[in-house]
């Protein structure tokens, strides 16, 4: 059996589903044409073109709708709603010849089987309640299109038809029937001429705007009439109306007409006028505002970007500015250079590497940089100055001589190196030491011991350290013993106080045999002044009432009492910080570690420095551990209560708490003025030339001040419109200065608490 059955139902459901969509659409396709044909004022063009639009678009939808049946759903259709098909009807997509005996016997049962396409079902049953409720809605639409007022015939007037030329018909108020605004930019702008119809544009500073107006019928005179009292007179060419202007500031017109004939067009119209805006520059090199110059630097690369909406300047200019001297015979030498730059009229870049051997610098100077660029606005461009940049060349530094420590001294050591640089430095030294000299490794392995050094007297004023190599204190002993031997040279270790221990016993053994007797209990307080660099130097300064009772120690003359007694070198160390006791031991063994990292170091031995520099490590990280200390707050010192005034209602010496506020200073601000007055619905006499003034002086208040100066054209024109008041209100509440800060003020009593109120005045009258 051939495949002309299956074709001819795929065939069938496809013509009823166009059917189908073309009967939905066809009624809506009517009123569309007759809504164009009223629209037009009874033009059959226009309603031609509409309803052939609209057919279109129906067969459009119904090609659509017929995509979706294919073959594929013509299969399921029938296998879902014929199970006397087997789920076979598949086959009948196939061709007889390619399948195998028993599939093709298969295949001839399934023609034999199918439905005619009546039975079969791939008809869609027709949509009667949808179709009766689109005729009815397209009826109802064309009913209203036939009920609307009609529009102006374009057909020729009788009047016209009688050979009265067009436009002199009789009308009853003057048209503006062509209209032309043309805008030419400054010629610096290199923006191209413009002409529009609207007379709304925005314009850049300096444009020539030219009006082009012709009005039907022609009146006597014409004039643009701006709002802030300018007005602009337009000149008759013919049946046309010239004027011309220089936007130099923003501003709304009106045009107004002098004619026999009304002229009812009263809209504002607004020119924009954006400003110039002066060049920004941006600095690519150097990336910070101080540069050092390093050694063998001979150039110094500086770049800049300038951008400007309109244009900019092909050359910059460059700023140069070098010291020479220092202190108060400093000099300096100015220079200015021009350089070009790349890139487009808007965009440049400019680069120049600038020779520092030309400039004549020397050790200690400085050389300051700043760039100036300009736009290229005519009669009178805009300048932009950049940043100032320096290039410093340090000064060499000071060297001490031997001879001279005491003249040359560094001042102000702002920097110094940390305990774990001090290691890392070290190591390295240790690490380069085949490849230098013993002279070379010594005098490095010195400056590194010097850093150990300052670092140890930066740790060491925590412990009431404030120089090293100060005098001891004087102390006065007795005649005969001038024999007693030198105190030891003691070192800020850990065994300082042991050897100051066993010189004490020494000199105490040797006076007892010189038959001098010394207070066993008073030896640490008086004992010899200890040298610099210990941190118990402090005990030197004690001396206790004893020491002033011994024969030879008292009396007048004695240094050391009137050092004590008049004099002061240094706080006591316990009283000097808020450390710890324990934070204050690991302090001082910190600072022996140090001292032996220093020693090692100065004596060429950076590998033995090593095992001390990291102890002294450990004990700095475990310092920073220590616990903080934690200051009791202050509390607020509040007068007493008096309670013989508590809860009695008076109010005597009792000042106002509201918040002051300075007179004046709301009145003085208009927009709240008139924010306030135009609440009022009676309020006719409200002085808006005052806003207008303000406006004119405040136009960066507002970020559209030409919309608040068309509210207020817009209420002076119509005092009593509503929607005018308000939105002139909306727009001046942000320009508004906002009041001051002040509490919020009690509410009303209400009845039970003016009767509380009451009695207690009784009771006080009582």
């Amino acid at each position: 059996m051939s495949r002309d059955p299956f074709e001819r139902l795929l065939l069938a459901a496809r013509h009823r589903r166009v059917a189908l969509t073309l009967a939905l659409a066809l009624p809506w396709v009517v009123a569309l044409a007759v809504t164009a044909w009223r629209a037009g004022g009874g033009s059959t063009v226009a309603a031609a073109g509409v309803a052939i639009m609209a057919v279109v678009a129906a067969l459009a939808m119904a090609w659509l709708a017929t995509r979706r049946l294919d073959r594929g759903w013509l299969q399921r259709h029938l296998d879902a709603r014929h199970p006397q098909l087997e789920d076979s009807s598949a086959l009948l997509a196939a061709e007889p010849s390619g399948l195998p005996p028993l599939v093709r016997l298969q295949r001839e049962r399934v023609l034999q089987r199918l439905p005619l396409p009546d039975a079969s079902g791939v008809r869609a049953p027709w949509p009667r309640a949808a179709i009766a409720a689109c005729a009815t809605a397209a009826a109802v639409a064309v009913a209203t299109a036939l009920l609307w007022p009609a529009a102006p015939s374009t057909t020729p007037a009788a009047d016209e038809r009688d050979g009265a030329p067009a436009g002199t018909a009789a009308a009853d108020a003057i048209q503006l029937v062509e209209r032309s605004l043309t805008i030419t930019p400054p010629a610096y702008t290199g923006l191209p001429a413009r002409s529009d119809e609207a007379l709304d544009a925005k314009v850049p500073e300096g444009a020539k705007l030219a009006w082009t107006l012709r009005f039907d019928p022609a009146p006597d005179a014409v004039a643009l009439e701006f709002i802030d009292g300018r007005r602009i007179e337009l000149q008759r060419d013919g049946a046309q109306w010239r004027a011309s202007d220089v936007a130099k500031a923003s501003g709304l017109y009106r045009i107004a007409v002098d004619a026999a004939l009304p002229w009812r067009d009263d809209a504002l119209r607004r020119i924009d006028v954006v400003r110039d805006r002066p060049p920004s520059i941006r600095v690519t090199a150097p990336a910070q505002n101080l540069s050092l110059r390093t050694p063998g630097q001979r150039r110094w690369a500086l770049a800049f970007e300038a951008e400007d909406d309109h244009g900019i300047s092909a050359t910059a200019e460059m700023h140069l500015t070098m010291t020479e001297g220092s202190g108060e015979n400093i000099g300096f030498r100015d220079e200015v250079r021009h350089i070009s730059g790349k890139g487009d009229r808007r965009t440049k870049r400019f680069a120049y590497p600038l020779d520092l051997d030309g400039l004549g610098l020397s050790e200690g100077d400085d050389l300051i940089v700043h760039f100036v660029v300009r736009d290229n606005r005519a009669g009178g461009a805009q300048s932009t100055r950049s940043a100032s940049h320096i290039l410093r060349w340090p000064p060499p530094q000071a060297r001490e001589d031997s001879g001279m420590d005491g003249v040359l001294q560094k001042v102000l050591p702002a920097y110094f190196s940390s305990q774990r640089q001090i290691i890392i430095d070290a190591e390295a030294l240790i690490a380069e030491r085949s490849r230098l000299q013993e002279e070379t490794f010594a005098t490095r392995s010195d400056a590194i011991g010097v850093d150990q050094r300052l670092l140890r007297l930066r740790y060491g004023q925590f412990l009431g350290e404030e120089s090293e190599g100060a005098p001891s204190l004087p102390v006065a002993r007795h005649s005969d013993a001038d024999d007693l031997p030198p105190p030891p040279i003691l070192l800020p270790t850990n065994d300082a106080e042991d050897e100051a221990e066993a010189w004490r016993d020494m000199v105490a053994v040797q006076q007892h045999d010189g038959h001098e007797h010394v207070d066993d209990d008073n030896d640490d307080s008086h004992g010899p002044g200890r040298p610099a660099g210990d941190a118990s130097t402090h005990e030197a300064h004690e001396h206790s009432a004893s020491d002033a009772e011994e024969p030879g120690r008292s009396g007048f003359g004695n240094a050391g009492n009137v050092l004590e007694e008049f004099g002061h070198v240094h706080d006591i160390p316990e009283a000097a910080t808020l450390l710890d006791p324990r934070t204050r031991t690991l302090l001082r063994r910190a600072l022996g570690e140090m001292w032996q990292s220093e020693l090692a170091l100065r004596q060429a031995r950076p590998q033995d420095a090593l095992p001390p520099a990291n102890r002294a490590l450990a004990l700095v990280k475990e310092i920073q551990q220590a616990d903080r200390i934690h200051l009791a707050r202050t509390g607020s010192d509040l007068p007493p209560v008096d309670f013989s005034r508590r809860l009695g209602g008076k109010r005597e010496g009792i000042a106002s708490r509201r918040a002051p506020v300075a007179p004046g200073e709301l009145d003085e601000d208009v927009p709240a003025a008139l924010w306030r007055a135009l609440a009022a619905p009676d309020s006719e006499d409200i002085d808006l030339a005052v806003l207008q003034s303000w406006l004119a002086a405040n136009d960066d208040r507002s970020s559209d001040p030409l919309a608040v100066m068309a509210a207020v054209d817009a209420v002076q024109r119509d005092p009593g419109c509503e929607a005018c008041r308000r939105r002139l209100r909306a727009l001046l509440w942000p320009l508004a200065t906002p009041p001051p800060a002040a509490p919020r003020l009690r509410p009303e009593s209400d009845a039970a608490g003016r009767a509380y109120l009451d009695a207690l005045r009784g009771e006080a009258g009582e």
